[in-house]
């Protein structure tokens, strides 16, 4: 069962798609979209990244950090990355540390994954907003009507 709005957000430090260390507490102050995902560049995860992607200017104008989490490495964030020229990070979280500390891991057939998840962060560092039930192809406009843009 994923964290509960009104939950401090657990720090994390991980790597991100270039290799740089990223923490929650470098966006102390900032609201933080923190989205988790199964797989890079399979059908929903793709609709889901580019519909960010997509929608990236307007999360920057209103100061928001969007960030992807699965648990696939830097190379293949980096694949991702460079197929649906994603302009924002994806965090490797290859030991799935972050992701169950979110308490969003998913087993099936013994492989390991992020569940569909997407977290709003204030900038307090509380949850103020969890989503479960994620329209790909239009999470990323969802989540900014959630935040009244």
């Amino acid at each position: 069962m994923p964290l509960s709005v009104g939950t401090i957000a657990p720090d994390f430090t991980v790597k991100d798609t270039n290799g740089n260390t990223v923490s929650l507490s470098d966006y102390a102050g900032k609201t933080v979209v923190l989205y988790f995902y199964p797989k890079d560049d399979t059908p929903g995860c793709t609709k889901e990244a580019c519909s960010f992607r997509d929608s990236y200017v307007t999360y920057q104008d209103k100061n928001v950090v969007v960030l992807g989490v699965s648990m696939d490495d830097e190379a293949s964030h980096q694949a991702f990355t460079n197929k649906f020229s994603l302009p924002f990070p994806l965090l490797a979280d290859i030991n799935g540390a972050l992701t169950k500390a979110y308490d969003v891991e998913g087993e099936k057939n013994g492989m390991h994954y992020s569940k569909r998840v997407t977290y709003v962060i204030d900038g307090d560092g509380k949850i103020s907003q969890v989503h479960t039930t994620i329209q790909t192809d239009t999470h990323a406009s969802d989540i900014l009507a959630g935040l009244g843009v």
